[in-house]
């Protein structure tokens, strides 16, 4: 019995394009089950990260300008509180 082999794809090609607004909504969603802290800097994402997906992240962050030293903080959307 023979097996059917698919070509795997190139290891330099990511495997997802992400934009901007994905990678917000992934960070909310660590920040909001407490896996990292608003206070960190954004580089620690790389732990949560694949490698081969981690250079599209970072490449979409510094396009829109973020710094990898920035906080957390600073990616996540203003959030409205309804009692204050």
């Amino acid at each position: 019995m023979s097996s059917i082999t698919l070509p795997s794809p190139p290891s330099s090609a990511p495997s997802t394009t992400y934009t901007i607004n994905m990678i917000k909504d992934e960070v909310r969603h660590l920040v909001e089950s407490g896996v990292v802290s608003r206070q960190q800097p954004l580089y620690v994402l790389c732990e949560f990260i694949p490698p081969r997906e981690w250079v599209c992240i970072e490449t979409e962050l510094e396009r829109c300008e973020y710094l990898l030293r920035d906080q957390i903080g600073d990616l996540m959307a203003c959030e409205t509180w309804e009692n204050d």
